[in-house]
């Protein structure tokens, strides 16, 4: 009984194994890119963001292949695919437009990936949103913004649009935070007790109206992800020295 229900079904159980070969495959390659991919603290941003696409890449092509493999078992879908392929020009104008905006996206992906507007772990502006590369994938590149969330971007759009990387040749990344002062501060005595040129502190007087002065320093993080403390910390020690001599802020941002 076992040998006629194989016999009946060789095709059906031939495609499943195939499908499921595919799988385990992908899933070994995946795993053996993936271990270098955790390990991308070795690595620059450039060979993590390639490696990243690759290792998508070849996972979809494995999966892809064994589908091809596995339909190939069956006679009516070889004849359906000859004669598919007799007219592969109509074919091929279906498919292209009915899949345009995904293959589009993954040419795009592939660009980027190759070209390197953007690398995994830069800080960019784009469309007036600021934040970090966390992923580039085949078809969308994830932006985490300073709240916290996530910029999914077609990789069509950023290929076409302009992006500002603020890292892609200085990975450290400039910080500027304000202080207020009320009209009739001594803006020159808070000027000097931030400004550190040994720090690579600099401040300036960025906005004067009838509420008061606007005073700004700028430093330097050594990453997008040391920002918010950069800031922070540099907010907090100019606050606490004003408050030490005497001059009060009204807010800071």
């Amino acid at each position: 009984m076992a040998a006629s229900f194989v016999g009946e079904h060789r095709n059906e159980l031939t495609a499943a194994a195939t499908v499921l070969l595919a799988i385990a495959s992908a899933q070994l390659v995946d795993r053996a890119l993936s271990r270098r991919v955790r390990r991308a603290d070795e690595l620059s941003a450039v060979a993590a963001t390639r490696l990243r696409l690759v290792r998508r890449l070849i996972f979809a092509i494995i999966i892809l292949l064994g589908i091809a493999l596995a339909l190939a078992q069956f006679p009516s879908v070889k004849r359906l695919a000859t004669g598919l392929l007799a007219s592969s020009a109509v074919l091929g104008l279906v498919v292209g437009f009915a899949a345009r905006q995904t293959l589009a996206n993954a040419v795009a992906g592939i660009l980027l990936a190759t070209t390197q507007p953007i690398r995994i772990g830069d800080l960019v502006t784009f469309e007036e949103e600021t934040g970090e590369v966390e992923d580039v994938r085949l078809t969308y590149t994830y932006i985490r913004l300073d709240d916290g969330t996530r910029l999914v971007v077609p990789n069509e759009r950023l290929a076409q649009s302009s992006v500002q990387n603020h890292t892609i040749l200085d990975p450290r990344v400039q910080v500027e935070v304000s202080v207020w002062l009320p009209p009739g501060a001594d803006v020159d005595r808070a000027l000097e007790l931030v400004a550190d040129e040994r720090k690579q502190i600099s401040a300036s007087v960025a906005e004067v109206d009838k509420e008061g002065v606007r005073l700004s320093a700028n430093t330097w993080a050594d990453g997008p992800r040391e920002r918010g403390a950069a800031a922070a910390g540099l907010r907090r020690e100019w606050l606490r020295r004003l408050r030490e001599h005497g001059l009060f802020s009204d807010e800071a941002s």
